[in-house]
């Protein structure tokens, strides 16, 4: 007997080798793709990864991977580039109650292309947006994971609609912890259309004293040092950045406050005095600070040159409900008004404004790819409207890799999340998009989608033109009824 086991004990050895021990389980693996590492800005070629639910659980070598791990479906990465999932992080949805099917159905255009993750800026359909939080992330609603201010903080009587209005501290108190506790919002948004500017810095104050991150429109009669001084979080938009490269902008702030200029005036003021030297040192003020920029570049640039865009034959058109196209004619009737010294003045502003783009990043200032799509904002389009943005990104002086981060890791930086989101490696959130094409090489790649994969579950081709087919046919239904109306 001794003998015996003696001769199996070689056997039995090798039936307990860890090298033939049995693979593990999972849900997915993507072999044979190239993973980008946008953080390092490089690719390593010859990768699978492996999904268990809504999680990453193990990325190497394929061979490796193969062995050890086993799963119920495999998607073929050979010749695809994998990166993490795009994040919009400027959105908007409103136009009013009546509005809520056709901002609704905005939600599979994020998805079909390749975001998985939106911020929403707030808009004037603030509770449905919570709603449709809670639904989409308890699986009851199809989108992007969303992310939302809730109702925006403003002034009494503001322009815009969908907002807690306040006229004093108490007022801003109670907003705050409205939007804190009752809402349990991602983010503050606050605005400067009839917001006392005192107020306007209490509010910043006082939502980082609660932990709250916040993003605005900094008031005309401050200046951008006060709004970073008091703790703003993200800057929307670039044109309130550049401001803070003018060299007089506290003079002219206080001239703004005290009535002496209108905002034309303030504007042309600012244009004028824009110095580098000056704007280099607040922009490291900025990154000092923790203070991100969220340019919407894109829809800036398509109002400036809405007097010589044809945007009649878009493709997105096709995407947009008719009440949610009702809604451009604003922006449209604005930019119509304005003469010929107008139109070029807005045509100079943009150019001027798109400059600093490579100066925030040089100064280390995190770019955040936001697009504004929504309604009111024209021909600026759900979904699509980030490829476009993260493409002239890379036309104003960004490097593709930069481009890339800011619609990858930038946003998950500015939640604190980049634990999470931002990386393809295990223990990440299994949000990814599998490209045809190096983004490293040329931006445009991010529209060159073969699947979306959002918590854990695969979106391939065939899938993804099924959800805009789906979302055109809807648009259509719509069209005709506006028709026989």
């Amino acid at each position: 007997m001794k003998n015996l086991f003696a001769a199996l004990a070689p056997a039995l050895c090798v039936l307990a080798s860890p090298a033939l021990a049995a693979p593990k389980p999972a849900d997915v693996i993507i072999r044979h793709a190239t993973v980008v590492d946008v953080e390092a800005a490089r690719t390593i070629a010859g990768q699978a990864v492996v999904l268990k639910g809504g999680d990453i659980v193990a990325v190497g070598a394929d061979a490796a991977i193969a062995k050890d791990w086993r799963a119920d479906r495999t998607v073929e990465g050979k010749g695809r580039f994998l990166i993490p999932g795009l994040w919009d992080m400027h959105v908007h949805f409103g136009g009013g109650p009546e509005l809520v099917e056709e901002n609704k159905a905005l939600l599979p255009l994020y998805v079909a292309n390749g975001i998985t993750t939106i911020r929403d800026a707030s808009g004037d359909l603030p509770d449905q947006v919570l709603a449709w939080r809670g639904e989409i992330a308890n699986g009851k609603l199809f989108g992007p994971r969303l992310l939302t201010s809730g109702a925006k903080i403003e002034g009494i009587a503001p322009v815009w609609k969908g907002t807690i209005e306040v006229g004093s501290e108490a007022d801003v108190d109670a907003a705050l912890l409205r939007l804190k506790d009752r809402d349990k919002v991602d983010f503050v948004k606050i605005t400067d259309s009839t917001l006392k500017p005192e107020l306007f810095l209490y509010a910043l104050r006082q939502a980082k004293a609660l932990g709250l991150r916040t993003s605005g429109h900094i008031p005309m009669a401050l200046t951008t040092e006060q709004a970073v001084d008091a703790g703003i979080s993200s800057i929307e938009h670039l044109d309130y950045a550049y401001n803070a490269g003018a060299k007089d902008e506290a003079a002219i702030a206080a001239d703004f406050a005290a009535g002496r200029i209108d905002r034309a005036e303030a504007n042309r003021r600012l244009d004028a005095g824009f110095d580098r030297d000056t704007a280099t040192a607040a922009y490291r003020r900025f990154a000092a600070k923790g203070v991100s920029v969220t340019p919407t570049l894109n829809g800036s640039r398509i109002i400036a040159y809405l007097d010589r865009d044809d945007h009649s034959k878009d493709a997105g058109l096709a995407y947009m409900g008719p009440k949610l196209r009702k809604t451009y004619e604003w922006r449209i009737e604005r930019a119509a008004k304005a003469d010929a010294a107008g139109i070029a003045a807005r045509h100079k502003q943009i150019d001027d404004v798109a400059t600093i783009l490579p100066m925030l990043a040089e100064a280390g200032v995190p770019i955040i790819a936001g697009t504004d799509a929504g309604f009111l904002n024209s021909f600026n389009y759900p979904g699509f409207g980030l490829h476009d943005e993260i493409e002239l990104y890379t036309e104003k002086g960004l490097t593709p890799a930069q481009a890339l981060a800011s619609a990858t890791r930038a946003g998950p930086a500015w939640f604190g999340w980049l634990d999470r989101y931002g990386a393809i490696k295990p223990g990440m959130a299994a949000d990814l998009v599998l490209l045809t094409k190096n983004p490293l090489d040329d931006i445009a790649a991010t529209r060159a989608i073969d699947t979306v994969v959002m918590r854990g579950q695969i979106h391939d081709r065939a899938a993804l033109d099924a959800m805009l087919a789906d979302a055109r046919a809807r648009v259509a239904a719509w069209n005709a009824g506006a028709e026989a109306r």
